[in-house]
C-alpha cells in the first residue's frame, strides 16, 4: 500500500499525487424566445378570443379576459413566449381554429 495513508477509521485515503480530472459543464446557450402576438379585428367575437387564450395559451379566465381587452383596445397583445417551434405551432393552431369558425383572427411570431 505504498502512497496510501490509513484514515482513523481504517479506510485508505487517495494517493496524494493522484491526478484529479475536472469535469466542466458546457455552458449551453438557451434557445431564443419568440412572442406569439394576437391581432385585433372587427369580426372575431371576444368570447372566442377568451376561450382560445384559456385553452391554447393556458390563461386563467380573468387573465384571458384582460388580455382580450388589451388586444381589442391596442390592436395587438402577446399571448405567450415560447421557443420558435412551439410559437409557430401555436400560431398555426390559432389560424386553424379561427378559420374553422369562420373568423379572420390572425396571430404572428415576433422575436423577443
Amino acid at each position: 500500500m505504498a502512497g496510501q495513508q490509513k484514515t482513523p477509521q481504517g479506510g485508505a485515503e487517495r494517493r496524494r499525487d493522484a491526478t484529479v480530472i475536472e469535469r466542466r459543464r458546457r455552458a449551453q446557450a438557451r434557445p431564443p424566445k419568440y412572442k406569439v402576438v394576437l391581432y385585433n379585428d372587427d369580426h372575431t367575437p371576444m368570447t372566442f378570443v377568451v376561450a382560445l387564450l384559456e385553452a391554447l395559451f393556458d390563461k386563467a379566465p380573468v387573465e384571458a379576459n384582460a388580455l382580450m381587452l388589451k388586444i381589442h383596445r391596442s390592436g395587438r397583445g402577446v399571448a405567450g413566449v415560447y421557443t420558435l417551434e412551439i410559437a409557430e405551432t401555436k400560431v398555426a393552431i390559432v389560424h386553424r381554429s379561427a378559420t374553422r369558425q369562420g373568423y379572420p383572427l390572425r396571430a404572428g411570431v415576433e422575436e423577443e
